[in-house]
């Protein structure tokens, strides 16, 4: 399963990470930067519910590429949080939040899956809400403009950032909470 068509949606989710982080080193005028990298995310996020939606639609799901999946999404708003921080159009607490959460929860997954008992911490909606919050967010952030003359991107993204983060502090939460019985079960 590592060259279905889904799997390799996936793939190039992942290698295209570079170019997107590139687009910034590239020279070019800021504003066509900016759209250039925006547009870039625009599609790779796309790709996310693309890849899951052909593995169903082609009945090429796998475990290979249910694991590849969140993967590829972690780091691409990794990523992208690291050039929003290096450009000062995100707070560096608010990367530090999202990026340690990321790590933790797929720390405790692992955990999980190996004590057998990863359903505890299966994916739920509030973490599909934040995902979607993120993906909203960073391209306004990337953009750094007004669409459509009265839509300032920078404030319309800082706000959704930081609703992310909220997010995300509330869904490790929730998923640590899930696993704590579990937890104590094997700690004692």
């Amino acid at each position: 399963m590592f060259l279905t068509v889904p799997t390799l949606l996936t793939w190039t989710r992942i290698v295209a990470i570079p170019l997107l982080v590139g687009v910034f080193y590239m020279g070019l005028e800021p504003r066509l930067q900016n759209l250039v990298a925006t547009v870039m995310f625009i599609v790779f996020a796309a790709t996310d519910w693309l890849d899951g939606f052909l593995a169903r639609k082609l009945n090429q799901t796998s475990s290979f590429g249910a694991f590849l999946d969140p993967v590829a999404d972690k780091f691409l708003v990794c990523a992208s949080l690291l050039v929003l921080v290096h450009l000062k159009r995100a707070d560096v607490f608010v990367a530090l939040i999202i990026i340690g959460r990321e790590i933790a929860i797929s720390a405790l997954r692992e955990w999980m899956a190996q004590i057998g008992a990863s359903k505890s911490v299966a994916v739920h909606m509030l973490g599909k809400i934040k995902t979607t919050v993120q993906m909203i967010a960073i391209p306004f952030l990337l953009f750094d403009g007004h669409l459509f003359d009265f839509v300032d991107t920078l404030v319309w993204g800082t706000w959704l950032i930081w609703l992310s983060a909220i997010l995300t502090v509330w869904s490790m939460i929730y998923y640590l909470q899930k696993a704590l019985p579990e937890i104590r079960r094997r700690v004692q």
